[in-house]
């Protein structure tokens, strides 16, 4: 039966068939919900033939939705629509697929359940004692402690989760600058941060060569190309100032003070969770895995054994772990 994974975001579109494709898109749910349907059938159309959607979301928080509730009923009817005749499975937080009318039923379960999909898949890289997962995406990182190979968080839901410091906002593409950082120094000056969306932490990577440039992708601060050069306008925009204003070297350096101020708040996060812990492995995954193994790297007392998903099922896989780690267990469900 040839399953495909969604994970439905509230920015990204991401499809996996466990093998040999996965796919990422971006899609601005909360600006086109009604347009959902049609780009998820897009993205499938890519897959050939489909007997069974395996599906997660979190898209169901974007604000285009009166409630989490109705961002599920709406989101899952958009997923069947483009699926047509494939059987639809829901990822729940309780550890298994639920059918898409017991879904309905129950949806504070399949809400922004992928992180517990993708613990459950990658925790059999640790079947023995406890290890902890760390997910690094555009918008989020997920810090979740796994036991014999099972997650075992402290909250279920995003909003426990946000409380137990097991879920923060902070990713390698999203987060808006200002939300990370006040002030920055420049060459002996302290320069504050307009309160503004004029960049994100895309910007920082994109200037120091640590993201790939996506010239034809607008899902920038200000809707211009993810480039180099475009990324170095958006930061000096956020000091208030344009390239006339500010030398190469200076962006250089704020976007190094960016960066320093990610790994921080990853630091920060992983300590919260892991103090206390006797580890046998940690796990990364996502696009931002080159920074957490930074992090690892500096952390005394960090020296368990790492898997990386990016070398163990490929770069293409781990940037769209979550439907990846559905698929494959979709494959697995009767």
């Amino acid at each position: 039966m040839r399953t495909v994974g969604l994970d439905i975001g509230g920015a990204n579109l991401k499809a996996s068939d466990g093998r040999e494709q996965s796919v990422s898109v971006s899609f601005p749910l909360w600006r086109h919900p009604e347009q959902l349907a049609a780009m998820l059938r897009e993205l499938l159309s890519g897959f050939g033939a489909v007997d069974r959607l395996a599906i997660t979301m979190t898209g169901e928080l974007a604000d285009c939705y009166a409630t989490r509730a109705d961002g599920v009923q709406q989101i899952l009817t958009a997923a069947e629509q483009a699926g047509g005749t494939a059987q639809s499975l829901v990822w729940c937080s309780a550890g298994e697929f639920l059918t898409a009318s017991e879904a309905r039923e129950f949806p504070s379960l399949v809400a922004a359940a992928n992180w517990h999909a993708l613990a459950t898949w990658a925790g059999r890289l640790a079947p023995e004692g406890e290890a902890i997962l760390l997910d690094l995406g555009s918008t989020t990182l997920d810090v979740i402690p796994l036991e014999c190979g099972l997650p075992m968080t402290a909250g279920r839901t995003d909003p426990e989760r946000l409380q137990s410091g097991e879920l923060v906002y902070v990713g390698v593409k999203r987060t808006p600058l200002i939300g990370l950082m006040h002030e920055v120094e420049l060459e002996g000056r302290r320069w504050p941060l307009a309160n503004e969306l004029f960049a994100t932490t895309w910007d920082a990577g994109l200037l120091l060569g640590e993201q790939p440039a996506e010239p034809d992708s607008r899902s920038t601060a200000n809707g211009r190309p993810a480039t180099p050069a475009e990324a170095a306008t958006r930061l000096a925009r956020q000091l208030c100032a344009d390239e006339t204003d500010l030398s190469p070297e200076q962006l250089r350096l704020f976007a190094q003070a960016v960066t320093r101020d990610i790994c921080r708040k990853i630091e920060v996060a992983i300590n919260r969770i892991w103090r206390g812990r006797s580890l046998s492995a940690w796990i990364l995954s996502g696009e931002g895995t080159p920074l957490l193994r930074e992090v690892l790297e500096g952390m005394a007392g960090a020296r368990d054994t790492v898997y990386e998903l990016s070398q163990l099922v490929g770069a293409e896989h781990s940037r769209s772990a979550c439907a990846y780690a559905l698929a494959r267990l979709g494959q697995e469900w009767d």
